[in-house]
């Protein structure tokens, strides 16, 4: 029989058009199947994008570094620690010294025991018994944030230009052991460095001088803060270039313990934890490790880090993000306290952008080789928002006293 009796002339059609797509369909499943064994090698190379490209940040050259540390790098070592420290949480800096200004009438341990109440850093709450020492880093906020932004990026290298400016105060015969302070030469471990220690943990004195004339002239300025006058012509030099303020009594407020500690050796800077803040917070359930300081970007309070770099290891937002990545920042912060006991949340409140934003804004708009408002350093005080930070310590702690050098 013949097959194609079936098929009528009008259904021919039709069959001629099912066989031409299907035809079409085998030409390009088997297109597609021999694309797929294409050796990738032959598929042109694709650049990376470009958020997958990341420049290290620059790095502050010695000569500036020399010029930042300058106002502070003469204080006792217990003293330029936790100064070091406590220039990483500029937004609480501020915050304690407007406390200050309207707690006057607190005094003796009434004053400490309302310092330990507040959420700040323990390095910012045991400077409550050194006045002098928090107006002189709240009244220039943009040299302290540019100090504590280098001490986060570049702490071994601030720790060594605290030693070059040392070693230049030394040679000027201004640096020497007075009724104050003892000031030695030591080996530390493989380094030769000057120790400046307090002749008594119970009383410390703030030394006071003119850069340039323990230093001599700068290479790169000096941080433009007040300085004592240099003393007139014909007076002895040796008895005027360091000056100390009254001694402020800090025994029964730190448990007759300096709260930090210079670790010259691997230039860190220690804990010790029988100081009566830092114990106070590992109560109230700071954690526990070793004792070498590490920053907590809890206490940070939204204020930018001055790079990308620094940011992204501290979970915050870098100087110049946007306002939508600061707030991601900020969560991010918020989402790191999580898992530690006794840890507030209230370091990302809504008042970061206006704290953020007084501190990196404080003065004009060109930035800085410290990543500051300015070209240099400003004079500018910031009246910040109370973004108050978390009741935790920042950094690890070890049970019993500081490690020594």
């Amino acid at each position: 029989m013949n097959p194609n009796a079936f098929l009528t002339t009008s259904s021919r059609p039709a069959l001629r058009r099912f066989l031409a797509i299907m035809c079409a369909m085998l030409v390009l499943s088997w297109g597609v199947a021999w694309s797929s064994q294409t050796p990738p090698s032959q598929s042109p190379p694709q650049d990376p994008p470009p958020a997958a490209v990341e420049q290290e940040a620059p790095k502050i050259p010695p000569e500036q570094l020399d010029a930042l540390v300058a106002p502070i790098a003469l204080y006792p070592d217990p003293l330029l620690g936790q100064a070091l420290v406590a220039a990483t949480y500029p937004l609480e800096i501020i915050q304690l010294q407007q406390w200050l200004e309207k707690n006057k009438d607190l005094k003796d341990k009434a004053l400490t025991d309302a310092a330990m109440k507040q959420p700040w850093d323990p390095s910012i709450q045991a400077m409550v018994v050194l006045p002098d020492v928090v107006k002189r880093l709240s009244e220039d906020v943009q040299w302290t944030t540019d100090l504590g932004n280098a001490f986060l990026a570049q702490q071994g290298d601030v720790m060594d230009a605290v030693q070059r400016m040392r070693k230049k105060a030394q040679d000027t015969g201004a640096l020497k052991s007075s009724e104050q302070q003892k000031v030695e030469t030591k080996v530390v471990e493989t380094k030769t460095v000057i120790v400046v220690e307090p002749m008594s943990t119970e009383v410390i004195y703030v030394p006071v001088y003119n850069p340039v004339v323990v230093y001599g002239p700068p290479i790169y300025p000096y941080p433009p803060i007040y300085y004592p006058p240099p003393p007139p012509p014909g007076y002895y030099m040796g008895a005027a270039m360091i000056t100390f303020g009254i001694g402020m009594a800090v025994g029964a407020a730190w448990g007759g313990h300096h709260g930090y500690g210079c670790g010259w050796g691997h230039n860190d800077i220690y804990i010790n934890v029988d100081n009566n803040f830092n114990r106070n917070n590992i109560n109230r359930g700071g954690g526990g490790g070793g004792n070498n300081w590490q920053h907590n970007p809890q206490h940070r309070g939204g204020a930018p880090y001055s790079n990308k770099a620094t940011a992204n290891k501290y979970g915050g937002a870098a100087r110049g993000d946007s306002k939508s990545n600061r707030q991601g920042g900020a969560q991010q912060q918020v989402s790191r306290q999580g898992g530690g006991a006794g840890v507030s949340d209230r370091s990302a409140g809504s008042n970061n952008s206006t704290g953020s934003r007084n501190v990196s804004q404080s003065s004009g708009k060109s930035k800085s080789a410290f990543g500051g408002g300015s070209g240099g350093y400003s004079g500018s005080s910031a009246r910040s928002s109370s973004s108050r930070g978390a009741s935790s310590m920042g950094g690890s702690r070890g049970g019993g006293g500081g490690r020594r050098r």
